[in-house]
């Protein structure tokens, strides 16, 4: 029976992306730290979870339900943040419509998926995007705190719909949805 690993995110649009990517890319080459450009730009709502392929069915199923529950709102990219000492991000604004869909969607994969993993070490959903993280060594995720905390981002965007992504043993897809 094979596993497949998968998460829920929000996935801005393409030249929201394509800027975010663009972030990724001067880490990767200033700072050394590539990890981030395995998953396109998201804010994670439900961390990776293994899922059976016999099921995916009922995933795709309940993403769809969630994604017919979604008011759309906005959401705004402002500036950066840091996770000391290995994480840099562009920081999201709070937004009473995030919290309370990423509750929607932890409480509808606990109850119709049984998944009870939804947050990482039981913290606080801290909404963000990850533009260096895991392989930015501390020496150098300092000098990325230094350069990030002078720069400025801003960016809105109006959220609808959740994504499903699927690991393919190397990095982090879109999964195209079947509805």
């Amino acid at each position: 029976m094979s596993e497949q690993l998968y998460f829920i995110a929000i996935v801005p649009p393409e030249d929201i992306q394509k800027e975010i990517t663009e972030l990724k890319q001067f880490i990767a080459s200033r700072f050394g730290s590539r990890h981030a450009l395995n998953a396109p730009p998201h804010i994670t709502l439900h961390m990776p979870f293994r899922w059976k392929d016999k099921k995916i069915e009922l995933l795709h199923e309940t993403i769809a339900e969630i994604n017919k529950e979604i008011s759309p709102f906005e959401v705004e990219l402002n500036g950066f943040d840091f996770f000391e000492p290995r994480v840099v991000f562009v920081s999201v604004n709070k937004n009473l419509p995030l919290e309370e869909l990423q509750r929607l969607v932890v409480s509808r994969c606990s109850t119709s998926l049984k998944l009870d993993n939804a947050n990482y070490k039981n913290q606080v959903f801290h909404p963000h995007v990850t533009i260096g993280f895991r392989d930015l060594r501390k020496r150098m995720f300092y000098a990325a705190k230094e350069h990030f905390e002078k720069k400025a981002i801003d960016c809105r965007f109006q959220v609808n719909r959740i994504e499903l992504l699927k690991h393919n043993g190397k990095k982090w897809n879109i999964m195209s949805q079947p509805f």
